[in-house]
């Protein structure tokens, strides 16, 4: 399963780059991960939705509104879209300072919480790769999670 995380914005940070890189270099052995920093959400979703990758993704939106999972859950959703067999990628949509643009939304197989609070865009990123991370630690009974 690829999956893809976009974001509404750039990381800047260098200490989430690091962050980030580590854990995309601890993923290699369980699935293919790529960031997309874009400047504009709207344009990527207009992008996406005329394209046929829409029929082969399952997109997930981070929003506060979402659905909260624990980590367990989250690794047990991660397993179901990728024995589904219908998808060949999960792309997570992640807004900016304004958050995510109606169409996002609207293409959304699933809109996820990760918490109440809210986080900067890359701050959403790091923590997001790291449950991705664990999700596929648990899926293999490793013993990260603990």
């Amino acid at each position: 399963m690829n999956i893809k995380i976009v974001l509404d914005g750039k990381i800047k940070e260098p200490y989430f780059k690091l962050g980030i890189e580590e854990f995309k270099k601890r993923l290699t052995g369980y699935t293919s991960l790529k960031i997309i920093e874009t400047g504009s959400m709207s344009d990527f979703t207009k992008t996406l939705y005329k394209s046929d990758n829409k029929i082969n993704s399952y997109i997930i939106t981070l929003e506060i509104e979402g659905k909260p999972l624990s980590s367990p859950e989250f690794a047990q959703k991660i397993k179901n879209i990728e024995t589904d067999g219908g998808y060949n990628e999960i792309i997570f949509l992640i807004g900016g300072s304004e958050g995510l643009p109606n169409e996002a939304r609207q293409m959304s197989d699933f809109k996820f919480s990760m918490s109440k609070l809210t986080f900067l865009h890359q701050e959403a990123v790091f923590i997001l790769i790291e449950q991705i991370y664990r999700a596929y630690k648990i899926l293999n009974g490793e013993t990260y999670h603990k």
